[in-house]
C-alpha cells in the first residue's frame, strides 16, 4: 500500500450549484501521512450540528475513495451541510474529489487527474 509521503494541508472542497438546487457540501481537511501503524484514520472536529454525522460518514468514505488505496491521516476542521440541498452522495463526491486534489498536491497523481479547480483550493 502507497502512502501519502508529505502534509497536504487546507484542502478546501466547496462543491455547489449557484442559482438553482443540486448538491451541497463545503469543508476543510489537512491530509498527513499515516501514523506508525501506517494505516489510514479520520479525525472529525466538526460538532455536528454544523455537520451531521452520516454526511462525515459519507465523506470519510469517498476521500478513501479518492485517495485509492494511499494510506493518509484526514483531520476534518471545517464542515458545514444545508438542510435541503446536502445529501450523503454530495459528501461521498466532494470526498472523493479531496483525496484527488491531496494526491496531486503530493505529487502521486497527475494535475490533469485531479478535481475541478472551481469546486476544490489546496493551501
Amino acid at each position: 500500500m502507497a502512502v501519502l509521503p508529505v502534509p497536504v494541508r487546507d484542502v478546501a472542497v466547496r462543491y455547489w450549484y449557484v442559482g438553482a438546487c443540486g448538491p451541497f457540501a463545503l469543508f476543510d481537511a489537512d491530509f498527513e501521512p499515516p501514523g506508525p501503524d501506517g494505516g489510514s484514520e479520520f479525525l472529525n472536529l466538526v460538532p455536528g450540528r454544523l455537520l451531521a454525522p452520516e454526511y462525515a460518514d459519507a465523506l470519510w468514505a469517498g476521500v478513501q475513495k479518492g485517495l485509492g488505496g494511499t494510506a493518509a491521516a484526514v483531520l476534518l476542521t471545517h464542515g458545514r451541510h444545508h438542510e435541503l440541498d446536502s445529501s450523503e452522495r454530495a459528501f461521498r463526491d466532494a470526498g472523493v474529489m479531496a483525496g484527488r486534489a491531496a494526491l496531486v498536491r503530493a505529487g502521486l497523481l497527475a494535475p490533469e487527474e485531479g478535481p475541478p479547480e472551481r469546486f476544490v483550493r489546496v493551501g
